[in-house]
């Protein structure tokens, strides 16, 4: 093998790690998540706010509410959720700006 081509292997599976996305964190919970709070969405403060809804949060041992709230933001909000899997429990995946 040639060392331009070895070089080029190299760079190339650099260049292909880089590209993996970074394993997430998640803390699991073996207890599901309560049925969420509904909320009365208030009127829009300002042309260009975005409701970004409530959720549960796991904090302290327990699920805590965290109310939903107006942001100044140009976009669509895609909210957060509890996923479940059978042999870890639930974990949360953040909203995010879709």
């Amino acid at each position: 093998m040639t060392k331009k081509l070895f070089i080029a292997m190299v760079m190339g599976l650099g260049f292909a790690l880089t590209a993996l996305p970074a394993p997430a964190d998640y803390v699991y919970v073996q207890l599901a998540p309560p049925a969420a709070v509904y909320e009365t969405v208030p009127a829009r403060p300002h042309p260009g706010y975005v409701w970004v809804g409530g959720y549960y949060r796991w904090y302290g041992g327990k699920y805590v509410w965290v109310h939903g709230r107006y942001v100044q933001h140009a976009g669509s909000w895609c909210g957060g959720h509890w996923r479940h899997t059978a042999n870890r429990g639930w974990y949360w995946t953040d909203g995010r700006w879709c």
